[in-house]
């Protein structure tokens, strides 16, 4: 554990980034996974899951919790799925 103040006040801080990044994390990884189920059971709401999962994927990339590449790169695969 820190001894020193400043690194007290980071160490708390580092814990509530992590909580919220986690968060976002799981936000994107819940809206890609439910558009996947969704294409595989070819459910009829696919283009109102996949709009959800390009908003995650875009929130979580404008926050830096995923890099900007990462998020286009699902965001491409995911539309390649709705295609076939």
């Amino acid at each position: 554990m820190p001894i020193i103040k400043s690194a007290k006040k980071a160490l708390r801080t580092n814990i509530q980034n992590k909580e919220f990044n986690d968060l976002t994390r799981a936000k994107v990884k819940g809206a890609v996974k439910g558009l996947k189920v969704a294409v595989k059971a070819k459910a009829k709401d696919v283009n109102t899951l996949l709009s959800k999962a390009f908003r995650e994927l875009d929130l979580a990339a404008k926050k830096n919790v995923i890099h900007k590449n990462k998020a286009n790169r699902l965001k491409s695969r995911l539309a390649k799925s709705l295609e076939k």
